[in-house]
C-alpha cells in the first residue's frame, strides 16, 4: 500500500487495500487440493508468487492449497470492490475446473486433516516458509487451515499512527462477534464460534512474543513500537533465527500489525465470508466503527490489551449475545450500565451512528439479525446427525454462494 509518491504517504482513510483468503478443493470430494501452484502456471505459463490479473492480483500462501486475491493498488473506496473479487474467482474456479477443483470459502475447511493436507509451497520464497516450519512445524490448523481476510488502511504520520492504531485495538475485541465462519474442524462442532482465531493465538506459542495477546500494545509513535514490540520479537526468534531472515515487520503476528514499510495497519483478525460481497460489507462497516471511534481516543486513556482481549475473547467464543462486563469499555462507547449491554448492541448502535451504502447496510443487518456466519451453519446443520456427508452437503451451499456471491441464508 504505497503512494505513488513515495514522500507523500496516503493519509488516515484515503485508500484501503483488501486480502482474500480461499482453500482450493476437489470438485467431487470438496477435499483440499494442492494445486495453486498449477493454477498460476495454467493462467500464466510459468510459476511465481504473486500476478497481476487487473485491479484485482493473485498471490500463493504457506500452503499449496490456499490462493490469496488482493488489492493491486491501493484503492480510495470500496464500491465497486465485491464485483471485482467476483470477477476473479469466476475466472479461477474457470481454469480450475479441467483440474477438478474449485474455490471453497469460510476461514476453516470442517473436515481438513492437518497431518495429511499440509503441503508447503516449494518455489519463490520457500526458504522463509521452511523456517517457519523448522521453527513451529506448521502442521496444524493454525497454519495450514485458515482463510482470512486482510484490510490495510494508511497513516500519513505518527498522529495519525497513534489514532488510527489506538482504534482499531478498541473496535478489535467486537469484530469476531460478526465475523466469526469457523465453527467445525475435524468434523466436529466445536464450543467455539470462531475456531480461526483460537488456533491463531497458538501457532507460534513456543515464541509468546510474537503474537501476544492479539490486541496489540498501546503505543504512541513508530519509535514506541519498534521498542516495545519489535526489540522484543527481534530478540525472542533470534536463538532460532541466526541470519535474521525472520527478523521484519511481518514476523510480529498480533491481530493488526503495523507495516511502517508501507505506512499502513493491517488488520487480521477477520474471518472469511460466504462471499466477496459479505467481506466487503464487513470490510466497510469497520472501517466506519473506526472513523466513528476516533474522536473517542482523544477523550479516553487507552484501554490496556489485557482488558481488551477478555472481551474479543468472549466475542471469538461465543459471538454477540455476550455481556459487556467491562464499565471502562462501555464508557469509551459513551455506553451506560443502566441495562445489559451486549457486543450486538454496540454494533447496531454503531450501525445507527455511520453511513454506508444500502447494500452494504442491508448484509451488515443480515448478519445482525440471523447471526454470523457460523451461526447460520450451525443453525441449518441443527438437529441433523455430524456424518461427513451432512457437512459436505452443506458446504457445497457455501461453495455455490461464493460462485454467485450470494449470501448464506437460514433455512
Amino acid at each position: 500500500m504505497e503512494a505513488n509518491n513515495p514522500t507523500k504517504p496516503f493519509s488516515l482513510f484515503e485508500c484501503i487495500g483488501i486480502e482474500l483468503e480461499y482453500m482450493i478443493v476437489n470438485r467431487n470430494t470438496l477435499m483440499p487440493a494442492p494445486i495453486s501452484d498449477q493454477l498460476i502456471l495454467k493462467k500464466l505459463g510459468h510459476i511465481t508468487d504473486e500476478l497481476e490479473n487487473g485491479t484485482i492480483s493473485w498471490s500463493n500462501e504457506l500452503v499449496l492449497h490456499v490462493l490469496e486475491l488482493k488489492t493491486t493498488d491501493p484503492m480510495p473506496e470500496v464500491k465497486g470492490l465485491a464485483q471485482d473479487f467476483h470477477k476473479n474467482i469466476i475466472e479461477i474456479n474457470q481454469i480450475l475446473e479441467p483440474m477438478d477443483a474449485q474455490l471453497m470459502p469460510t476461514a476453516m475447511h470442517p473436515l481438513f486433516n492437518p497431518i495429511k493436507d499440509v503441503k508447503l509451497w516449494p518455489h519463490e520464497r520457500n526458504e522463509i516458509y521452511s523456517r517457519y516450519n523448522q521453527i513451529f512445524d506448521c502442521k496444524g490448523h493454525g497454519w495450514g487451515n485458515l482463510q482470512s481476510m486482510h484490510i490495510n488502511l494508511p497513516f500519513a504520520n505518527d498522529e495519525e499512527f497513534y489514532l488510527l492504531h489506538e482504534a482499531i485495538r478498541h473496535i478489535m475485541p467486537l469484530i469476531p462477534a460478526l465475523s466469526a465462519s469457523s465453527p467445525i474442524f475435524e468434523g466436529q462442532k466445536s464450543e467455539i464460534l470462531d475456531n480461526r482465531l483460537a488456533f491463531y493465538e497458538q501457532n507460534q506459542k513456543k515464541i509468546p512474543s510474537i503474537t501476544g495477546k492479539v490486541i496489540p500494545e498501546s503505543v504512541a509513535n513508530k519509535a514506541e513500537y519498534e521498542e516495545v514490540i519489535f526489540k522484543r520479537i527481534f530478540q525472542d526468534i533470534a536463538p532460532f533465527d541466526k541470519d535474521k531472515s525472520l527478523q521484519h515487520e511481518w514476523l510480529n503476528s498480533r491481530g493488526a500489525i503495523a507495516r511502517f514499510d508501507r505506512n499502513a495497519i493491517e488488520i487480521r483478525i477477520i474471518d472469511l465470508q460466504e462471499c466477496p460481497a459479505a467481506d466487503i460489507a464487513l470490510a466497510e462497516f469497520v472501517v466506519q466503527a473506526l472513523k466513528f471511534v476516533i474522536p473517542q481516543i482523544k477523550q479516553h486513556n487507552p484501554i490496556d490489551e489485557y482488558e481488551l482481549y477478555d472481551v474479543y475473547r468472549m466475542a471469538l467464543e461465543k459471538g454477540g449475545k455476550t455481556i459487556i462486563s467491562s464499565e471502562e469499555y462501555l464508557r469509551f462507547f459513551d455506553l451506560g450500565k443502566e441495562k445489559e449491554i451486549s457486543i450486538e448492541d454496540i454494533w447496531k448502535h454503531i450501525l445507527k451512528q455511520v453511513y454506508m451504502a444500502d447494500d452494504k447496510k442491508a448484509i451488515i443487518q443480515h448478519i445482525l439479525n440471523n447471526g454470523n456466519l457460523s451461526q447460520r451453519i450451525l443453525e441449518n446443520l441443527k438437529g441433523k446427525d455430524w456424518s461427513v456427508d451432512n457437512i459436505k452437503k452443506e458446504y457445497a451451499v457455501l461453495v455455490n454462494c461464493l460462485a454467485d456471491n450470494k449470501l448464506y441464508e437460514l433455512r
